[in-house]
């Protein structure tokens, strides 16, 4: 073993760790007089070396390797990047730390480029502008829509109006809570899915927008009664949705995940917060539900079906970190059905 160099021990430790399903841990290092890492940047695709970092402090973060690759490939920023430690392996977390990893002194990173990148903020803001005005597009008419004869006209029903100032109110409410009190991770979505996500909702969007605005629409088969009774629950949820956003809006985070429990106030409409841990999800869908029976309209029953359907994966995600991040969150809460789900 003494005719063995310290770097082959590692480059064999590497070799070995590599392939093995789990790895094993570099323990770690209370001397203060540690050595520098070395890390090879190499292709995920091509396999091919992009660069070599040479003097790596032990304590360094996935995030700051990032920043060092930035300025070799200033068109690869950070949030761009996705670095594995191998080429078919998982992406590894940004506060993740080299010396942490089952990596020896010379470690070997796999870039993945994850194409062009928007904030959610950007990403919000788009899936909301073009609902609203495509549907807008359809309430007034405009040529090549209908036949020519209904072009620029208006209908006579009165839910048709109201239908149009529940979804406008509803996605101009989302833009002003977008650009006012959401707070958003520094988190990113690649450009090609928030081009998928834009056409999803535009779609379901002009789906709906074409049967309620259509010249021979249908009201409601149980006429004021059903629409006055959806528009209350519509409000409703409304308020309450914006009401629990207030809530969250106070509560801290460390980036996306919460520091502390949110909780009900004074204000009726956040007492959901005692059965769910996400009422704003549980409003939604309710506001949801509502547009579609008052509007009698299947592709809103759809919509809100499939919305329902993302809400619940969305829901029990965080209802998950919630859990997991603190010992003693309410045990009657669960994601968003109160008592059920």
């Amino acid at each position: 073993m003494a005719s063995f160099e310290l770097r082959d021990l590692f480059t064999v430790a590497q070799f070995i760790k590599a392939r093995c399903k789990h790895g094993l841990k570099v323990r770690t290092t209370t001397d203060k007089n540690y050595v520098f890492y070395q890390v090879e940047i190499q292709d995920a695709r091509t396999r091919g070396p992009l660069c070599f970092l040479d003097k790596v402090e032990p304590s360094v973060t996935v995030a700051e390797i990032k920043n060092l690759i930035h300025k070799n490939y200033p068109r690869w920023y950070p949030s761009r990047q996705a670095l594995k430690l191998h080429p078919e392996g998982k992406a590894l977390q940004d506060h993740e730390i080299l010396e942490d990893l089952p990596v020896g002194t010379t470690a070997t990173m796999f870039f993945q480029d994850l194409g062009p990148q928007l904030g959610w903020a950007m990403v919000f803001l788009s899936e909301c502008v073009g609902p609203l005005l495509i549907y807008l597009l359809f309430y007034l008419r405009l040529p090549y829509i209908y036949s020519w004869e209904n072009n620029y006209t208006s209908s006579p029903h009165n839910v048709v109006k109201l239908a149009c100032i529940c979804h406008s109110f509803h996605y101009t409410k989302k833009l002003l809570e977008t650009i006012f009190l959401h707070h958003f991770s520094q988190g990113t979505m690649p450009l090609q899915n928030m081009t998928l996500n834009c056409l999803y909702y535009c779609g379901l969007t002009a789906w709906q927008a074409y049967y309620i605005n259509h010249p021979l629409y249908t009201t409601p088969s149980y006429g004021y009664l059903q629409v006055i009774c959806a528009l209350a629950v519509f409000l409703v949820c409304e308020i309450g949705n914006f009401s629990t956003h207030l809530v969250l809006n106070k509560i801290k985070c460390n980036k996306s995940r919460p520091t502390e429990i949110p909780y009900p106030t004074e204000n009726p409409f956040t007492w959901l917060f005692f059965f769910v841990s996400c009422p704003n999800y549980t409003y939604e869908v309710g506001a949801c539900v509502s547009f579609a029976l008052m509007t009698q309209c299947l592709p809103a029953a759809v919509a809100s079906f499939l919305g329902f359907v993302q809400m619940i994966i969305w829901a029990g995600v965080k209802h998950r970190t919630y859990v997991q991040q603190f010992p003693d969150y309410p045990e009657l809460r669960t994601a968003i059905i109160p008592l059920v789900l």
